[in-house]
């Protein structure tokens, strides 16, 4: 459970870092080319959840997103309690991912209603949605437990099968 929290507080200090960076040099909706047609750094507020995902609700509403944020924790809370004892260091590394990418964006959604996303992936015209250190550390966490889940069943089915 320590390496849990330690890794959680990484994530969260390295993603506030990058977003008070971000907000500091970055102009909204004016990017910061790195690779030429493939990469830039766009400051973008996301009221929305992941990738932008209900960006488009309404402010009053808005609610309802943290409420669906606070939420997703309280279920992560429930999975690392299942997947901790057993999961081996993988587990760990998911849940710590996890957690800390979405303590993070719940900051950006305390402090400014919305979450601070700048990296800009894209290709000519098509734009993978804005993300941020929290996203990409949810995103790892997720499809580190999924592996992890899918090679527990596998080892599980394959022992019934002699």
């Amino acid at each position: 459970m320590t390496f849990v929290l330690l890794l959680a507080t990484t994530v969260v200090v390295l993603d506030q870092i990058t977003k008070t960076a971000a907000l500091a040099h970055l102009i909204p909706g004016h990017p910061l080319v790195l690779v030429d047609g493939w990469l830039s750094l766009t400051l973008v507020m996301n009221p929305g959840l992941a990738f932008g995902l209900l960006g488009t609700v309404p402010p009053a509403w808005r609610w309802v997103v943290a409420a669906l944020s606070i939420v997703a924790l309280l279920v992560l809370a429930r999975v690392a309690l299942r997947v901790l004892p057993t999961g081996g260091f993988t587990g760990v590394i998911a849940i710590g991912l996890i957690f800390g990418g979405a303590v993070g964006n719940l900051i950006d959604r305390a402090r400014f209603g919305a979450v601070v996303d700048f990296v800009d992936v894209h290709w000519r015209t098509w734009h993978w949605p804005a993300f941020n250190v929290a996203d990409s550390a949810i995103t790892v966490g997720v499809v580190l437990l999924a592996l992890r889940l899918l090679t527990e069943r596998s080892a599980t089915s394959g022992r019934g099968a002699s």
